[in-house]
């Protein structure tokens, strides 16, 4: 009996240390709440910065590549999940996924479909290769440097197939902003029912949702941002980019000072009571 009981301590011990080493939060809620208001910010801070700031596409790109790559180099260096950091980390890679599948579907000419369909083969491919090299795809408990790397190239590809996707709904296809976001709104409920009356990988309906909250964002972020005759609300790209990442910060600070964290994580775990 104590040896049963020290077993299933063993197995706590560890798995409450690799929550504290993981790079990433915890998949619950809040999580799938700041995921769809970060990616909402992406298509209206994008657009801003193209659109409205009249940057263009290319130097769009640029701009948030750096901002990528800034922040991502942060995530790395830090040893544990700083909610802030990471947060800014997929704010980067949702942007950037803005303006750079803009300037392939218009400034290059591929168009929705195309851009689609590459970009689709490309999570697949990523995922592909993460479970060939490291027998595994993880979505919580990011520990290995590798894992970390094949987390944020999915997180940057499947970011710019969002938008891409997002846009063919809702002009390709005909359905309007409105109307796409509640398609990807069903999409993502229909996934949401899979985890919990079917068996299907966890990794796999993780990154399937996660997939889905970009596109979702993007028609939300249109439906904001975009003129009247287009089926918007013709609210301005740059305050409703503020509000939404003010109503981030918001939620990640709610959050964790309900589990009783702080959002300025240290690199020390917390101790545990006995």
């Amino acid at each position: 009996m104590e040896g049963r009981t020290g077993a299933v301590n063993w197995r706590a011990d560890v798995a409450h240390r690799n929550e504290w080493l993981s790079k990433v939060p915890q998949v619950t809620i809040a999580f799938w709440i700041v995921k769809i208001l970060a990616t909402t910010l992406g298509e209206t801070g994008g657009d801003a910065v193209t659109m409205t700031l009249q940057l263009g596409y290319a130097v769009g790109t640029l701009i948030f590549l750096g901002f990528f790559a800034v922040t991502l180099a942060a995530q790395v260096a830090a040893k544990r999940y700083h909610p802030f950091l990471y947060w800014a980390v997929v704010v980067a890679t949702t942007t950037v996924g803005t303006t750079m599948s803009d300037y392939f579907d218009r400034t290059v000419g591929l168009g929705y479909i195309k851009s689609s369909i590459i970009l689709f083969g490309g999570v697949l491919l990523v995922l592909f290769i993460w479970h060939r090299v490291m027998g595994r795809l993880e979505f919580e408990n990011i520990t290995d440097r590798r894992d970390e790397v094949f987390y944020w190239l999915t997180i940057l590809v499947s970011n710019t197939l969002g938008t891409a996707l997002g846009d063919f709904t809702a002009d390709d296809a005909g359905l309007g902003f409105e109307r796409g976001a509640l398609v990807f709104a069903a999409l993502i409920a229909i996934v949401a029912a899979l985890h919990y009356f079917t068996k299907i990988s966890d990794s796999v309906l993780f990154w399937t949702a996660y997939v889905l909250t970009r596109p979702l964002g993007a028609t939300l972020g249109d439906t904001l941002t975009k003129p009247h005759a287009e089926g918007g609300l013709d609210l301005s790209r740059i305050t409703s980019s503020l509000v939404i990442a003010a109503l981030m910060i918001v939620v990640v600070i709610l959050t964790y000072r309900r589990a009783g964290q702080s959002p300025v994580a240290s690199d020390h775990p917390a101790p545990r009571s006995a």
